[in-house]
């Protein structure tokens, strides 16, 4: 990690400073987007610099393996004075040109330290339609609407979510994500005839519907796990694997048993392979009541799975029902299993849906399309 004590760019410098502010490198949508846009931006433009909150994480690595500085400011509390003292001596030493910051510490430290009229821009990202969020964190949302120079959400529901909070529409701007994909679809997982028997306690032909993510309550696994229970009665074949961990894990699994589902669901825990574990299913499954732009979803149209996903606007934004994919109702469990049943007995309409799905992340959510708009972005800003 690197000390905050650095020289300042020479006045005629063309190359635009710019700090990213996070809570965490952990392994999360959000802190993949901002990998992938800091090691995508051109170096011979921006000089980007990384600054950590409380902890860093798996994308630490590739961003030090691309030569990006990583500052730790080791938050301790909700409000730490500390921290604020060292994001405000970075940012005296180092004079960035613009602050991005991202998720709700992010973006409060970074605006509460920087966002002044006599400091560098601020750009807050709001990753999604939060809901969630205690009324304070509301609250102070709204106070500092004043010290934001602009906000840019991951999708267009919320971007429309926090107008609300006072936002003119001359200070919002949406830039979708990015989902690195090569032209040829992924590899088969090395193990993946072994990974079905495991999970499919050794049917001949299982059909395997999976979700990959944080094991939250917004994300409602006890849908898909009520879909096996009905899927039951209706194939014997059909099978679930959640990857992911979470405060939920033991209660899904206790909530599974419950319903004797020992051999019909499994839940794999944290993975470092989970996207390649998407090439071991049949289908994908998000039951989710709440989204900004699942990364988890994307990923799982990128290796051209059919994806079923609920029926809220950022979902939306990706599956077209019948198209790209299946929508069906929040909380519809029946829906959700006459669902995956209908595509487990038609394997043609699997390939037809997943072939589509995969083109329409390969068409409008490239990488190299969210780096160009950030980027463009940045230019405007400060000029």
């Amino acid at each position: 990690m690197h000390n905050p004590s650095l020289t300042a760019p020479t006045p005629t410098s063309p190359v635009i400073r710019l700090l990213l502010i996070i809570p965490s490198l952990d392994e999360s949508g959000a802190e993949k987007q901002l990998a992938l846009l800091a090691t995508g931006l051109p170096r011979d433009q921006f000089d980007v610099r990384v600054a950590v909150l409380t902890r860093t994480g798996p994308y630490a690595e590739q961003l030090t393996a691309a030569g990006i500085p990583i500052d730790l400011l080791h938050k301790r509390f909700k409000f730490d004075p500390v921290t604020i003292w060292k994001l405000r001596s970075l940012i005296r030493s180092w004079k960035p040109d613009l602050i991005h910051t991202w998720l709700f510490a992010g973006n409060t430290y970074g605006r509460l330290v920087a966002g002044a009229p006599s400091g560098p821009p601020v750009i807050v990202s709001e990753r999604c339609v939060d809901s969630w969020k205690a009324r304070w964190q509301l609250w102070l949302d709204r106070k500092l609407v004043n010290r934001t120079t602009l906000l840019v959400g991951n999708s267009q529901p919320v971007v429309d979510f926090y107008r609300q909070f006072g936002y003119d529409d001359s200070r919002l701007r949406v830039i979708r994500n990015g989902l690195p994909l090569d032209p040829t679809p992924p590899p088969p997982h090395p193990d993946r005839e072994n990974l079905r028997r495991q999970w499919s306690d050794n049917h001949p032909d299982p059909f395997i519907f999976g979700f990959v993510g944080r094991l939250a309550p917004q994300k409602r696994i006890e849908d898909l796990i009520w879909a096996a229970e009905l899927l039951k009665s209706a194939r014997d074949n059909a099978y679930l694997v959640v990857a992911g961990d979470g405060p939920l894990r033991n209660d899904l699994r206790k909530f599974a048993d419950y319903f004797g589902l020992q051999k019909r669901v499994t839940l794999l825990g944290h993975r470092h392979d989970a996207r390649e574990l998407l090439t071991c299913f049949d289908a994908f499954a998000l039951a989710s009541d709440f989204e900004g732009q699942s990364n988890s979803l994307m990923e799982a149209m990128g290796a051209g799975l059919p994806v079923l996903a609920t029926d809220i606007p950022p979902n939306r934004e990706l599956v077209t029902h019948d198209e790209t994919g299946i929508i069906f109702p929040v909380g519809e469990r029946v829906v959700l299993a006459r669902q995956i049943n209908r595509l487990a007995a038609n394997p043609e309409e699997c390939r037809r849906l997943g072939t589509a799905a995969r083109q329409k992340m390969l068409d409008d959510f490239s990488v190299d399309r969210m780096v160009k708009e950030y980027a463009e972005l940045y230019r405007q800003t400060i000029k």
